[in-house]
């Protein structure tokens, strides 16, 4: 298993996770939504995953389009899922199924790395299923990567709507396969995949009894969070963390436009910043810089502790972006530092979906964070997307399917068994669920937790707060399981 070192690994995370997205002098954060664990430093490529972990993978003939009866409809496609039988009580106990609603990456990763699932699976004797969202993975429509990605026609049902019906009749017939029917299911996910686990909950509720759904910002649509949501939690973070640190990111911002305006500014700041290219503009450093910032706020749990290391380093030096540069290199080391082009990428599932219906609109204003001010411009978003896909986004769409823009009233009386936690150091709590709805749709909130730190493998140094939140969400679960009755048959 190749271990890749964290300067690697958040250098990925910037392409893959974060997509930080720009275009015409514009800055876009995309929400790129991925869990937690891929930003481990033990990470390992999903790909290689050979423990004594008791799986099976399966492959489901999948129908490409479950919203129309045109003939290319009836197109079908191999759809990943993993089925995970070690702590399973069996279908004559109704013993339940905890259904993994995998996000935007490759699934495997999720079945090495998501080590609550199984504390569930062996406290309540549970069945794991673990889905791959369709156009990830190995789960590609048209039979690869490069066909399904080919256009906006291939594209098209590239959908969380299309991913949910998915997950519906995958753990039906599962179910089915299995004589476990009268068996409650679960719904799990992380990020992006807890917005769909809470989702899956509300649209197929005869699927599924209940849900958990963890930094799920099902929220962070137009309308309905302020754009500069994300923006002020990250910059919280930092502040909380040193002010003088704070403060020295704030004002780098204008220093690095003052070396730029100098003769040869370009190339001195590529020297200072040590960057592997030659610097093409101010803004590719600037828009690297912020995706540094947001990655390390946004997962800066207590093992690691990134925020404080990088600030710790700053301290060394006495010119501003030498502290920079001396916070990165405690981040990253010593190699040169890539830059990268952090526009939209036809390759790249999530900017699809950015650019489709996951539109979750992300700007800064003048002095409320430590960002320069970028407000979010839908005209320009769209027009790179039109560039890069083809196609439109419709940013009113998610809340509109979903119930966004009534989710209050939604919720409470046509919702149940719903968990929505959030740590509140994690930006995108922004836009998530913070307030109980109902006795039985609940939040779940703590002061010192990040993205996903709940939903990762549990660990003997976690501390209290962290041991408390995950037992508190498996009390409830409890509850819902003990109140459970078998369906009747009429």
């Amino acid at each position: 298993m190749a271990q890749l070192n964290l300067l690697l690994l958040l250098k990925l995370s910037l392409i893959i996770l974060v997509a930080v997205s720009c275009v015409s002098g514009k800055h876009f954060r995309a929400a790129k939504l991925g869990a937690k664990n891929r930003l481990m430093p033990t990470k390992v490529d999903p790909g290689s995953i050979n423990d004594s972990q008791q799986y099976e993978v399966y492959n489901y003939t999948q129908t490409l389009d479950h919203f129309n009866f045109n003939p290319e409809s009836y197109t079908t496609f191999q759809q990943r899922y993993v089925v995970d039988s070690k702590y399973w009580g069996g279908p004559t106990n109704s013993s339940p199924i905890f259904l993994y609603t995998g996000e935007e990456t490759n699934i495997m990763g999720d079945v090495k790395f998501v080590g609550f699932v199984r504390v569930l699976a062996s406290r309540f004797k549970g069945l794991v299923v673990y889905i791959e969202h369709r156009y990830y993975g190995t789960s590609m429509p048209f039979g690869s990567k490069d066909e399904a990605y080919k256009n906006a026609s291939t594209l098209g049902y590239f959908t969380s709507e299309q991913a949910l019906a998915d997950y519906a009749q995958i753990i039906i017939d599962v179910k089915k396969n299995m004589s476990a029917e009268n068996c409650p299911v679960i719904a799990i996910g992380a990020s992006y995949g807890g917005m769909l686990a809470s989702w899956f909950r509300m649209k197929y509720p005869h699927a599924a009894y209940g849900a958990l759904a963890v930094s799920a910002p099902i929220l962070y649509f137009m309308g309905l969070t302020p754009e500069n949501g994300y923006a002020s939690i990250v910059s919280t973070d930092w502040n909380s963390t040193s002010t003088t640190c704070y403060n020295t990111i704030r004002e780098s911002w204008f220093e690095i436009d003052r070396v730029a305006a100098q003769p040869q500014g370009l190339s001195s700041l590529s020297q200072m910043f040590n960057t592997c290219m030659p610097l093409n503009t101010t803004q590719d450093l600037k828009y690297n810089l912020e995706g540094i910032y947001d990655v390390l706020a946004q997962y800066d749990n207590p093992k690691d502790n990134y925020l404080q290391t990088f600030c710790n380093a700053t301290g060394e030096k006495t010119y501003i972006l030498d502290k920079i540069m001396a916070g990165v290199r405690a981040i990253y080391g010593t190699i040169c530092n890539d830059i990268y082009d952090m526009s939209f990428n036809k390759d790249f599932g999530w900017d699809w979906q950015s650019c489709t219906e996951m539109v979750m609109p992300m700007g800064q204003g003048e002095n409320d964070t430590m960002f320069q001010a970028n407000p979010f411009d839908l005209d320009e978003y769209t027009k790179e997307c039109q560039q890069v896909f083809g196609v439109t986004p419709r940013p009113y769409w998610a809340p509109i399917e979903f119930g966004g823009y009534g989710i209050k009233t939604v919720l409470e009386k046509f919702a149940s068994n719903i968990i929505f936690s959030n740590g509140l150091r994690d930006p995108y709590s922004s836009g998530g669920v913070l307030q109980n709805i109902s006795d039985t749709v609940v939040a779940i909130s703590t002061q010192e937790g990040h993205h996903c730190l709940d939903i990762a493998t549990p660990d003997a140094t976690d501390p209290d707060w962290l041991v408390e939140q995950r037992n508190t969400e498996i009390n409830i679960i409890e509850g819902w399981l003990s109140k459970y009755t078998v369906p009747s048959a009429n």
